[in-house]
């Protein structure tokens, strides 16, 4: 039992926010019941993304609603919280929040107060001082991103297929992936072979008439799989004509010209930006020790390093790496340990509440894949290098077996299943992001001449 009633707040609803209030709500199962603890879930969005299904989501492989986790299902002996921590006092042990009602209210941010603080906010885009990319970039990391470029190529498609201006035609045929990491490489090769069977539906659009641009600042892509796999990667995508530049940077997309900093400059309607993530701006707004990379410094059990009762885990987290053989060395913020990283500590906070001894979180990497769509991949995974069709099965087999739920595991073996007898659904539903446009110009209203800035959203 635990010695004390124990409010638990976990802000964060990825994989460490959702697996450690899932790993909590089981180890805690007789104290929930009996009112000895509460568990908060504080998360923009009601659901969990499993963000390695984002580029087959974003190519019609899979239904969106396949590749997220609706957290009050999994969670439901858990509060879940739709809003935003903005800031955190650990000294006074609260955090202020604001919620879809806080501004209908007129109150102003809630604070919630807590015994045991779990911060697990994730991520955000790494951006750089490009000129145009606020305005003409497009982000790939959340579900909604996905499926607005998904709608966006084949938008590009149409407008390529009825325009009579060359220019324009070009332009609209040229899409430039900013990132050579594995969100750039497995979205450009995902979407590259939606385009190329859409394209068969054209009469007047063809394969060779779309121009694919794969931009790096390093000398190599996917450096996770290795120096091998990595040139393998780069082989494949110039087999299929994508031009891959290596040592390159972006320097300017203003005007929907994109400017590289080897003076070529491609007149494009598509810069899809994977450049990269930095820590989530909340962990700025914390009194909790930070690293100089802007992430939470944390001991091998997980806890924040000289803050009592707070803990953290995954891109938020500097965890020391114990199974290291350099000293210093931190796990890297990948889902790998993320994942295994909640379940420790999950378990560590019930041992603390117990006065338990609590558990080293140690994990050796145990390898990468990546799908490079058209049934191609590469996987790097203990010691052994695949390439081609195994490395894609392994890649499928590996991210179904790390899917939450049966549920969703069930609905994406059944649409893989299903693509092997049918094509794709390949089809735009660009006017979900503006609804209501139709009816309110059926009413006499003005439907928007420019989309809302949905923050979620590409334009």
């Amino acid at each position: 039992m635990v010695k004390e009633r124990a409010r638990i707040l976990v802000v964060g609803g990825g994989y460490v926010g959702m697996y450690t209030a899932l790993r909590l709500q089981r180890k805690l199962k007789g104290e929930l019941r009996r009112g000895e603890a509460e568990i908060t879930v504080v998360t923009p969005d009601p659901y969990m993304t499993y963000q390695p299904f984002l580029p087959e989501a974003a190519a019609g492989s899979l239904s969106p609603r396949h590749v997220v986790v609706p957290l009050r299902r999994v969670l439901d002996r858990c509060r879940v919280l739709i809003g935003e921590a903005t800031a955190v006092d650990h000294a006074a042990r609260t955090a202020t929040v604001t919620t879809l009602a806080t501004e209908e209210e007129g109150t102003g941010a809630r604070r919630l107060t807590y015994d045991e603080l779990v911060l697990a906010p994730g991520s955000v885009a790494r951006t750089l001082p490009v000129p145009g990319l606020a305005e003409h970039g497009i982000g790939f990391k959340t579900v909604e991103e996905a499926i607005g470029l998904r709608n966006h190529v084949i938008e590009q498609m149409d407008i390529a297929s009825s325009t009579r201006d060359p220019a324009l035609r070009d332009a609209a045929l040229t899409f430039v992936f900013v990132g050579g990491g594995y969100a750039g490489v497995e979205a450009l090769g995902e979407l590259e072979d939606m385009a190329r069977q859409a394209a068969r539906s054209y009469h007047n659009v063809g394969r060779d008439d779309m121009k694919w641009v794969l931009v790096e600042a390093a000398g190599r892509v996917l450096p996770e799989v290795g120096e091998e796999l990595g040139r393998h990667t780069v082989t494949e995508l110039r087999r299929r004509n994508i031009d891959v530049r290596l040592r390159t940077r972006l320097e300017s997309c203003a005007d929907r010209v994109a400017v590289l900093s080897d003076g070529t400059r491609f007149p494009t309607r598509t810069v899809v930006w994977t450049a990269g993530v930095k820590p989530h701006p909340l962990l700025a707004a914390t009194d909790l020790p930070r690293t100089p990379r802007g992430r939470l410094k944390c001991t091998p059990e997980l806890r924040v390093e000289g803050a009592p009762h707070a803990w953290a885990a995954g891109d938020a987290a500097a965890v020391p790496d114990v199974t290291a053989d350099a000293p210093g060395a931190e796990c890297a913020p990948n889902a790998q340990h993320a994942v295994r990283q909640a379940r420790v500590l999950g378990d560590n906070i019930a041992h603390a509440l117990r006065g338990e001894p609590l558990t080293t979180y140690a994990h050796r990497h145990a390898g990468s894949v990546a799908s490079l769509g058209f049934h191609q991949g590469v996987a790097h995974v203990r010691g052994r290098k695949l390439k081609g069709f195994p490395a894609w099965v392994l890649h499928r087999a590996y991210h179904l077996s790390r899917m939450p739920t049966a549920n969703r595991k069930a609905r994406v073996l059944a649409e893989w299943t299903l693509s092997g007898f049918f094509a794709r659904e390949i089809v735009s539903l660009g006017s979900l992001e503006h609804p209501r446009a139709e009816f309110e110009l059926a009413a006499g209203g003005n439907p928007p001449e420019e989309p809302p800035r949905n923050p979620k959203g590409s334009s």
